[in-house]
């Protein structure tokens, strides 16, 4: 809901701090690894029972997350290698900060780091159901639990110190969302071949160009009648 609302927004403010990095020489790899150094950051935090430290390790791996694909849009540096690199850095700190969270858990119990480990589990599913949709050629986004959400409610959760009801309520809602793109994917996806589109079937072209390559005495033709033709240019037609 958030990165459909209120994303666009935001990068819209942030374009100026974004060219401003840009012109200084900050590549947007380079932030892709801040926002991934700030999540690390923000795990140890998190496990030594540092938890406001933990706000503000996320609100800066945010600002990071934010600020990479406005400064590759605006640099003109956007492709295939750093979206890749953008979404593995994403997932690799989903796991260290919900793992942050698992450790500090078990401090004091021995079952509710899997409650932070369910909550990672669901995370992972729900990018996972969004990257193969869109391999697929189909749209899997929305949700009540997208990657904004998660950081919003974790964020929560450690300023009020109120973690435990947080990941609660995360687990249900990442499961509704992990249901949502599931049957939103699958109805997509089960729509008749008719309206697909064509696909190109190499045994029927190859028969073409077997039915229709020149011969050799079709292309002993073609070269007479051009030596014929630059010998004897034909006539322009008269004007009306």
């Amino acid at each position: 809901m958030l990165d459909r609302r209120w994303r666009a927004r935001v990068e819209r403010g942030l374009g100026p701090l974004g060219r401003a990095l840009g012109r200084i020489g900050i590549t947007p790899d380079a932030l892709t690894v801040f926002g991934l150094a700030c999540s690390i950051a923000t795990a140890v935090a998190v496990a030594s029972g540092h938890l406001l430290l933990g706000v503000v390790g996320i609100a800066l791996a945010g600002l990071g997350d934010l600020l990479d694909g406005n400064l590759a849009r605006s640099s003109g540096r956007t492709g295939p290698r750093g979206s890749f690199f953008d979404s593995v850095a994403d997932r690799v700190s989903d796991a260290v900060v919900l793992g942050g969270v698992g450790w500090y858990f078990g401090r004091e119990s021995a079952t509710l780091p899997m409650l932070a480990f369910a909550v990672a589990a669901l995370s992972m599913l729900i990018s996972y159901e969004r990257a193969k949709a869109e391999a697929l050629g189909l749209e899997a986004r929305g949700g009540l639990m997208e990657r904004a959400e998660r950081f919003v409610l974790l964020g929560v959760g450690m300023a009020f110190d109120v973690l435990v009801p947080v990941l609660w309520i995360m687990l249900v809602l990442c499961t509704v969302t992990v249901v949502h793109r599931f049957v939103k994917v699958w109805s997509a996806a089960g729509r008749p071949l008719d309206d697909a589109r064509p696909t190109a079937d190499p045994a029927r072209w190859r028969g073409w160009w077997e039915s229709h390559r020149p011969t050799a005495r079709t292309r002993q033709r073609t070269t007479r009648r051009a030596r014929t033709e630059r010998r004897h240019p034909t006539r322009r037609r008269a004007r009306a």
